[in-house]
C-alpha cells in the first residue's frame, strides 16, 4: 500500500512538473511576443555642420566669367574704349565726299576693337553691312546693294586708312558686295585689353554702277562683328 501510495504520488509530481513547464514555456513564449510589440525611445544629442564655397574674404566664391569686346572710332585711338552692340553702334565717318560719290569712287573709314579690363579673350567676326538703324530714305538699299566693299585689318596702329593700308602689313579679310561679304576669318583679340585689332574700310561705288538709279542717294550701312570667347 505504500509503495502504490508512493508511486501514486510520484506520478502526481512528474504530472505536476510537466504542468508547470508548460504554464513557464507559455509565459516565456507570451513574454516574447509582447517584447517584440514594444518600442523603446531613447534620447540622443543632435548637431549640424554647412560649409560654403566662398572667396577666402567671406564673399561669393563661385561665378562666371565676362567676355565684352569694345569699340573706338576715333583715330589715333587713345581715348576711351565704350560698348556699342547695337545696331546702329559707334559712328565711322568716311569724310565729306562720301556724300558725293561718281562711279570709281572709294572713301575710307577705321576704328578698332579690343576687349575691356575684366574680359577673357576671343574673337571676332565681321559680318556684311546692313542698313543702319537711323532715319534713312526708303531708296537707301538700293544704293547699299550697289556699292562694294573692302576691309584690312592689322594689329598695328595705322597711320592713315587710305588704299596704301591694303598693302604690306594688313590682312585684307573682306572683298566684294558690300550686303553679302563678310569677314573671311576671325580675329583673335587677347583678355583684359591685351591687344588690339585696328580696321580699315573701304567704300566703292563701282565704275560701272548705273547712274540713273544711283544718282542722288544716299545711305548709312552698318557693320556687325561677332564675338566669341575661347579658353
Amino acid at each position: 500500500m505504500a509503495l502504490h501510495g508512493s508511486t501514486e504520488k510520484g506520478s502526481m509530481k512528474v504530472g505536476e512538473k510537466g504542468s508547470r513547464r508548460r504554464k513557464i514555456f507559455a509565459l516565456g513564449a507570451a513574454g516574447a511576443v509582447l517584447g517584440i510589440g514594444v518600442t523603446a525611445t531613447l534620447a540622443a544629442w543632435t548637431d549640424t555642420e554647412w560649409v560654403f564655397g566662398g572667396d577666402g574674404a567671406g564673399g561669393p566664391g563661385i561665378g562666371t566669367s565676362t567676355f565684352e569686346v569694345l569699340q573706338n572710332t576715333e583715330a589715333p585711338f587713345d581715348g576711351d574704349f565704350v560698348n556699342e552692340d547695337e545696331n546702329p553702334g559707334g559712328e565711322i565717318v568716311f569724310g565729306l565726299d562720301a556724300l558725293d560719290l561718281s562711279p570709281g569712287d572709294s572713301v575710307y573709314a577705321q576704328f578698332a576693337l579690343q576687349t575691356s579690363d575684366t574680359s577673357i579673350a576671343g574673337d571676332v567676326t565681321l559680318q556684311p553691312a546692313v542698313l543702319a538703324d537711323i532715319t534713312q530714305d526708303a531708296d537707301a538699299q538700293t544704293l547699299l546693294d550697289a556699292l562694294a566693299v573692302r576691309v584690312a585689318t592689322t594689329t598695328d596702329v595705322l597711320e592713315d586708312c587710305d588704299i596704301d593700308a591694303f598693302g604690306l602689313g594688313a590682312t585684307v579679310i573682306a572683298d566684294g558686295p558690300l550686303t553679302t561679304t563678310g569677314g573671311s576669318a576671325a580675329q583673335d583679340l587677347a583678355a583684359a585689353a591685351g591687344s588690339t585689332q585696328y580696321y580699315c574700310f573701304e567704300v566703292t561705288l563701282p565704275a560701272d554702277a548705273d547712274g540713273e538709279e544711283l544718282m542722288g542717294l544716299e545711305a548709312a550701312p552698318a557693320w556687325q562683328f561677332i564675338g566669341e570667347s575661347v579658353d
